[in-house]
């Protein structure tokens, strides 16, 4: 039998209660102290920022910056709960530009640890020492600029303490803390000194190129290489950045990074709408890899949501959502084989022992002259020369001759077999993909261009071009569509019933239209023309799912868009099917001109470039 509990006395807390429970919400371990005196030297202005760690940041954090500094008559009201030289009013956080605001941080770090400040304003004749505990002031030497000294964390909570985990743990994460504001403050150098060696340091890089250099310096080479540049603007909202190409994926989400005007955020719209832009060019479970950033102005997003300021809510998430996924989607829609163009040869002349002198005469050799030539193989006629008519033909030799498509939707024209629209380049050297010149297996096919090999998977190939013509197809009509003779009635929880009545609008531009029946029954009336014969009730609480958690909805596109790779996929040229040489190179010209043509439907790539390097190496040419 349960004891009715004793009545206790409700008083106030003590302030170094308050001050201990609030450091429960804001400082979770020590890469929380970390971030929060790194926003703090960022905010004053600091462009060299030095981080000295001990046992993982346990025993010892310290932080140094030059920024502004802090006169030493604030230097005890710095301490205080709820104490901040940025907001003065409800206004200002309304709209925050700086990377604290709330005043809780230093004032909930001195009340579960030893901290000490010591700081020098410019223009002071010399620096002042704080002391967290006694608060104490007194002079002290120091350059311009402010050191923070936080040690043995959660001292005074034994019981945080214990769930802290090894020092090397930690230290991992400090690492991760700093490296998040690194990737955004290129002009700013940052050092990480942990038991008196460097562990990290990343140099100062101003400007543009400045910014590609850091994100080489932090993610690698490779990021950088394997991935687009993002610059797109969707009305108030500027998104740039890099995304990784579909090759780069890893099978963790580890290197996904997005910012709202310069803070680290995790977004579920963002990256909902970063996971749709790579929806039909991922394979498998696959996770992107991005640096993204958004600008926009503060007063259209409220930073004021967790005491950690990781999380962010938009005043309108749907633009957001769509800004984002089209602004990806447009990056990785450029085919890298057209950066082939641009890109010069991999082989140097000097890093092959292979003399080609003798292929061709030298230019400066004299009319008449007995040096030897060897004449070309005989492949086919120069095609720099030859009539146009007979290049149209080899286009519509690909196609014309191919499997028929069985018959799509009525929502559309045609599917794949597709009529050539690609333009033809009126030289070799012009050729991206350069020139076939086998087939190997019924599978691949093989041509060459100035680097070197590139290996193509013909069905692959085909497959997305087919794919992408008849989404090109449907994007020109506007979604029908058609009623229900009965409709489809469904039990429907608040939420759902809440989202049906809030996105009408939304669900009428998706193709759905869906009422209310009760206080909690929906009905689905009609649904997309291209959908009608699938699931109208698991198709609708899809969408209303969607849209209650991201307030932007794919499932309609996503849905459809399976439709059309299952019919690309029927339509495109199969294994073992042998194509002429006129076939093959009409499919690398229109490899060249459509979009995502670097992967099939499936996320796979369709096409692979081999450099004489490589090649040499294969065989240990220069060796």
């Amino acid at each position: 039998m349960n004891q009715i509990p004793t009545r206790r006395t409700i008083r106030e807390l003590p302030d170094v209660l308050i001050s201990q429970i609030a450091a429960g919400e804001v400082i979770e371990r020590p890469a929380s102290v970390v971030r929060e005196l790194v926003d703090n030297a960022l905010d004053a202005g600091a462009r060299h920022i030095t981080l000295r760690l001990l046992g993982g940041g346990i025993r010892l954090i310290s932080v140094e910056d030059d920024g502004c500094g802090i006169p030493s008559e604030e230097l005890p009201v710095a301490l205080k709960r709820h104490a901040t030289s940025k907001i003065v009013s409800l206004e200002d956080l309304e709209s925050v530009g700086t990377m604290g605001f709330r005043g809780e941080a230093l004032a909930a770090i001195n009340s579960v640890s030893e901290m000490s400040v010591l700081s020098r304003p410019e223009g002071a004749a010399t620096a002042f020492l704080l002391d967290g505990q006694t608060g104490e002031v007194r002079p002290a030497a120091r350059a311009v600029g402010t050191t923070v000294e936080v040690k043995e964390l959660f001292f005074s909570t034994p019981a945080r303490r214990h769930f802290l985990k090894s020092e090397n743990t930690e230290l991992a994460h400090c690492i991760e803390a700093v490296r998040r504001h690194a990737l955004v403050r290129s002009e700013v150098s940052f050092a990480i000194w942990h038991e008196g060696k460097i562990v990290e340091q990343w140099r100062s890089h101003p400007g543009e190129a400045g910014w590609n250099q850091r994100l080489a310096d932090v993610l690698g080479e490779d990021f950088v290489s394997s991935s687009v540049n993002i610059d797109f603007r969707s009305g108030p909202v500027h998104v740039r950045g890099r995304a990784g190409t579909p090759d780069a994926a890893r099978a963790r989400a580890d290197q996904q990074f997005a910012y709202v005007n310069g803070r680290f955020v995790r977004d579920k719209v963002i990256t909902h709408g970063a996971r749709s832009a790579y929806e039909d060019v991922l394979h498998g479970q696959r996770q992107p890899v991005y640096v993204l950033y958004l600008q926009m102005d503060p007063a259209r997003v409220d930073v004021n949501v967790h005491p950690t300021k990781i999380e962010v809510r938009f005043r309108d998430s749907r633009e957001i959502h769509q800004a984002m996924r089209h602004a990806i989607e447009r990056a990785l829609a450029v085919p890298r084989a057209q950066l082939l163009s641009s890109t010069e040869s991999a082989l140097a002349p000097n890093q092959t022992n292979l003399d080609r002198s003798f292929l061709a005469p030298s230019p400066s050799a004299p009319a008449g002259s007995n040096t030897w030539s060897q004449r070309g193989m005989a492949f086919g006629a120069d095609r720099a020369t030859e009539d146009p008519a007979k290049a149209l033909a080899e286009l519509k030799a690909l196609w014309g001759n191919g499997p028929q498509v069985e018959e799509p939707p009525p929502i559309f024209s045609q599917a794949a077999p597709l009529a050539s629209t690609a333009p033809q380049s009126t030289s070799e050297q012009d050729w991206p993909l350069g020139r076939a010149i086998a087939q190997l297996q019924g599978v691949y096919i093989l041509a060459e261009n100035s680097q070197g090999l590139i290996v193509v998977d013909m069905h692959a190939a085909h497959e997305r071009i087919a794919y992408e013509r008849l989404k090109q197809q449907l994007d020109t009509t506007q979604i029908s569509s058609q009623p229900l003779l009965i409709p489809a009635s469904f039990a429907a929880t608040p939420q759902e019933i809440s989202t049906a009545e809030n996105c009408a609008d939304v669900l009428q531009q998706l193709g759905l239209e869906v009422s209310t029946l009760s206080a909690k029954t929906l009905a689905v009336r009609a649904v997309p023309i291209s959908l009608a014969q699938g699931d109208a009730v698991e198709l609708a609480r899809s969408v209303l799912a969607e849209l209650a958690q991201h307030d932007a909805a794919t499932v309609v596109q996503r849905a459809q868009n399976e439709i059309l790779a299952t019919m690309a996929c029927h339509g495109a040229v199969r294994a073992n099917r042998k194509l002429t040489l006129d076939e093959m190179n009409a499919l690398l010209r229109q490899m060249e001109a459509t979009e995502r043509s670097d992967q099939c439907n499936h996320g796979r790539p369709t096409w692979r470039q081999v450099s004489m390097r490589e090649l040499d190496a294969l065989f240990l040419r220069g060796r």
